[in-house]
């Protein structure tokens, strides 16, 4: 094979930086997509004439569409080339996020709503297509990027939706959304390169391999345990933080538990450069300092319970250190998922990341069990326990990669 030249491997890097890039603002895109109605709903409930309460169902039903999506949709990408797939996800995504802007009732937007969490799941076969497209020593660097624009995609999408909501309407929010994911499926159907499907396994084989996959992979087994117990713990404190700041000791309203989730928008700067650590270093030891800052994070986020500017400022502090743990973790566990199998990355990814969507309902409904048993402290406490049954999982000893 005749070696690149200097100025083939610019173009080459370029290239790839620029797809990474569309592949980035595609994660954006579908994550946002199940994120931006919960600011919304209040203005849902005005406009259709109901209650707050039943407003959130169209919430509950676009993260149930996304878990059925998970584990419907995501292993059809080892089966299907990708660009067709990925087209057509975000075109059923767009008509979805139409019928919800337009919906004239409640059952309407929900039954929308799902549709709408079905077919966002394009960041979930965008990580696997990706790590295929690049060198095995690129993969933790990408992986980071696609999480920081899943990131921002989930901290903007709840911004603007909330701002664009007040000053034009409930239903806006959602055209927009529509008009995006459909430019986007444009963009994706004329630069993203033909892909090869890994397998050709019928559709009851792929459901079935994801179990499998839990069964026959240790590393697989342990990057779950590792991602369930930490997102566990980060469910815990954001479901109860609107408890502690609503709440006697600071009696502020959910505005700011919004304005306290932007800090997590560091997070977005950290995750690029643990893909580099995870690139460098291998995943065991970014998997480990995110365990133990989780383990800081509780210790810190547990000042919250003094009140006043001291208390709002540990909770500043934990909750950003908090995030960076998990996120960095997440990068790390995907990582180390993604290099065992590169025929099986979709059936890999919906094992982790159903196991991880798991840890994390556990962990909002503990957290909330132990807010009222024991308030903030208990929360704390929870996190704190998480973190540590993490490190009853064997770490491997590092080793430097060449």
């Amino acid at each position: 094979m005749t070696p690149m030249t200097p100025a083939h491997e610019r173009r080459t890097a370029i290239a790839t930086g620029r797809m990474t890039l569309v592949l980035a603002v595609t994660c954006a895109v579908a994550v946002g997509n199940i994120y931006f109605p919960q600011a919304i709903i209040p203005l849902v409930a005005a406009g259709l004439h109901t209650s707050p309460e039943s407003a959130s169902l169209a919430v509950t039903a676009t993260q149930i569409g996304y878990t059925a999506g998970m584990f419907l949709l995501v292993p059809l990408g080892d089966r299907l080339p990708h660009r067709p797939f990925l087209v057509t996800l975000l075109t059923l995504s767009g008509l979805g996020l139409i019928a919800a802007g337009c919906a004239p009732t409640l059952p309407l937007l929900i039954a929308a709503s799902a549709l709408i969490g079905l077919t966002t799941i394009a960041a979930q076969v965008v990580g696997p297509m990706a790590v295929g497209l690049v060198a095995d020593d690129r993969r933790g660097a990408v992986i980071g990027t696609l999480l920081s624009g899943s990131i921002g995609g989930m901290l903007l999408a709840r911004a603007f939706s909330g701002s664009l909501g007040e000053w034009l309407g409930w239903r806006v929010p959602y055209l927009a959304a529509s008009a995006l994911t459909l430019l986007l499926a444009c963009l994706l159907a004329r630069t993203l390169p033909a892909t090869t499907p890994p397998s050709r396994q019928p559709y009851p084989a792929l459901l079935a391999e994801s179990l499998r996959l839990l069964r026959t992979e240790p590393d697989l087994r342990r990057s779950c345990f590792y991602q369930a117990t930490v997102f566990g713990g980060f469910s815990a404190v954001w479901t109860c933080l609107v408890l502690l700041l609503t709440g006697p000791l600071y009696g502020t309203d959910a505005r700011a538990v919004g304005l306290l989730a932007l800090v997590g928008g560091m997070t977005m700067l950290c995750t690029p450069l643990a893909g580099r650590l995870v690139d460098r270093h291998g995943p065991d030891p970014v998997n480990l300092v995110s365990v133990l800052a989780v383990l800081v994070s509780a210790a810190v986020l547990a000042a919250g319970a003094w009140g006043g500017v001291p208390g709002m400022a540990a909770l500043v502090v934990g909750t950003l250190l908090l995030d960076v743990a998990m996120q960095c973790g997440m990068v790390a566990n995907s990582a180390r998922v993604y290099a065992l199998r590169p025929d099986a990355r979709s059936r890999l990814n919906t094992a982790y990341m159903t196991c991880a969507y798991l840890g994390g309902s556990a962990g909002s409904w503990l957290g909330v069990r132990a807010y009222g048993r024991a308030g903030w402290w208990g929360v704390c406490a929870l996190v704190a326990l998480l973190a540590l049954l993490a490190f009853a999982r064997p770490y491997p000893q590092p080793r430097r990669r060449g």
